[in-house]
């Protein structure tokens, strides 16, 4: 009963906002506007005024049935013909959202709660970017993220308050010729697929399914790197390389040392810690992440000034592009085996030595090696009715070390620092995984001559090897979700109401021979409203 009162408050909410109106602009520059009527024709002086006869009534303009298309939203022209400009970009995204909470998820300290109604931040973000001479860009973008009540914070998994304000992207980029451009900073220039280049600003679903970052927040910056990178298009092939810095990591926590590779078992002089064969990001890693992503297009060329793959059009372009790419990071990972056996005595001497542990307990290094392949088409139907329709699929194989999984939540409701907590499910590991999304615009005027209705669906399925069955097998991953986009004003003012099928994989145990042991999964509803506004 309260899961049902929970959905009709949400339901209510998208109702209200389905009496929202377009903004109305001006005519855009250039469009002709009635003239104002010429001046009286002076009169000699003491000769009495011409007789004039009442103007007849002008008729008030009518109001667009839809809004003016955004264009280039806040630029300021630092030249008459635009070549010179600053634009700004600046949207927020804000969740109204009901979970079912995976099981033994704390809503704070030592306050189980099987669910919750919860607002979130999802993203808060400006960019700003300029270019002063055709050959040159420069652009900055800062922001947060995932900000709910009990998360996002300072220290983010235990408080919410004053999230970090932090730099996404901090780029200089230099234009050789038509067919490259060069740039250096701090960038998202990612290889790997379509989605890992995605634009947060126009997706066909509520959000990326986030198996499309599988490095984010581990030797990125929120899926960001310090590098250089060449990007362009020769005729139909667009294209980007780039060499990035391993960010490092673990350097605090459980996986910091190689006594975090194994299990303990036994008490005091008997005590053993033998490695699980499971890998996990390596403390040591300084090695160089190279990545890239070649697409080519078949139909119309997709703008790419900016790093940021559009989600759908909307009607406005017909797509169809077949891409596929790469991330390759050397010694990304480490291990212990289950032959590596540590007695007490080993024991003592790593916790002591702590970090230089790392150095006297002999690990298996491993590669991280990832690989793409995905399609994207997306075309009017009806021009005249408006129609759209939107598809993307994309194949992710991952080598990651053995029985690598890793476990994350958007904007996840649960407090405390457990990987389960919330609403996380296995986000990536080695394996292979598939997604693939559609969405329909539908005619205009389904909910009147104001708001435009997208419904969509999307599905994943991924197979990780350390999630496994009792009888060995592994242990799919399936998530769906289905639900609508409501366009006030295209991307630039819309709502998203989603519902997710989320699988719980709480009910998992080690398993013999490394990865875990999945019990049974159980499926949780997860239904969010987003309301989003971009200028």
């Amino acid at each position: 009963m309260r899961t049902t009162r929970y959905a009709l408050a949400v339901s209510a909410l998208l109702a209200s906002a389905a009496g929202a109106t377009a903004q109305v602009t001006p005519p855009p520059p250039g469009q002709p506007t009635q003239p104002a009527p010429p001046p009286a024709p002076p009169t000699a002086p003491g000769q009495p005024a011409p007789s004039t006869s009442p103007a007849a009534p002008v008729a008030p303009p009518t109001a667009p049935a839809e809004s003016v298309p955004y264009g280039a939203g806040m630029k300021v022209n630092l030249s008459p013909d635009g070549s010179k400009y600053l634009r700004f970009i600046t949207w927020h995204q804000v969740w109204t959202r009901y979970t079912k909470n995976n099981t033994g998820t704390l809503r704070a300290p030592g306050k189980p709660q099987d669910d919750q109604l919860d607002f979130s931040l999802r993203r808060s973000r400006l960019i700003v970017l300029s270019q002063l001479n055709p050959r040159f860009l420069i652009y900055t973008h800062i922001g947060i993220n995932n900000q709910t009540a009990v998360s996002g914070g300072v220290n983010p998994t235990q408080d919410s308050k004053k999230p970090q304000l932090f730099v996404h992207e901090a780029v200089v980029e230099y234009k050789v010729n038509k067919y490259l451009s060069l740039g250096a900073g701090m960038h998202y220039q990612n290889g790997l697929s379509r989605m890992t280049r995605s634009s947060t600003l126009n997706y066909l679903t509520l959000d990326a399914p986030l198996t499309n970052w599988p490095t984010i927040e581990a030797i990125d910056q929120f899926v960001r790197g310090i590098g250089v990178y060449g990007k362009g298009r020769v005729g139909k092939l667009d294209y980007v390389l780039s060499v990035n810095e391993s960010l490092l990591t673990n350097q605090t926590g459980a996986f910091s040392t190689p006594l975090g590779l194994g299990v303990q078992t036994g008490t005091g002089a008997n005590r053993l810690n033998t490695g699980n064969n499971v890998a996990q990001y390596n403390p040591q890693g300084t090695n160089h992440v190279y990545q890239g992503y070649a697409s080519y297009e078949f139909l119309e060329q997709e703008a790419n000034l900016l790093p940021f793959n559009v989600g759908t059009y909307l009607g406005t372009k017909r797509v169809f592009n077949i891409g596929a790419g790469f991330l390759y990071n050397q010694d990304g990972m480490y291990s212990r085996s289950t032959g590596s056996v540590l007695n007490a005595a080993a024991i003592d001497a790593a916790t002591t030595a702590g970090l230089a542990s790392l150095n006297t307990i002999a690990t298996r290094k491993h590669d991280i090696a990832l690989f793409s392949a995905d399609v994207f088409f997306d075309t009017p139907v009806n021009k005249e009715a408006g129609t759209a329709f939107t598809t993307y699929a994309v194949y992710y194989n991952y080598n990651m070390g053995p029985n690598h999984v890793r476990y994350i939540g958007a904007a996840n409701p649960g407090y405390g620092a457990s990987a389960l907590r919330g609403n996380a499910v296995p986000h990536s590991g080695t394996g292979n995984v598939g997604f693939v999304e559609a969405g329909y615009l539908l005619p205009r005027n389904v909910l009147g001559p104001k708001l435009r209705v997208q419904p969509y669906a999307s599905y994943l399925l991924a197979g990780y090897e350390g999630l496994r069955k009792a009888d060995g097998s592994i242990q799919n991953v399936n998530i769906f979700d289905g639900g609508a986009n409501f366009y006030i004003d295209s991307h630039n003012a819309k709502f998203t109401l989603n519902y997710r099928a989320r699988p719980d994989f709480t009910n998992q145990a080690p398993a013999a021979g490394g990865g875990v042991q999945v019990n049974g999964v159980r499926y949780r509803p997860e239904i969010t409203l987003q309301t989003q506004v971009f200028l």
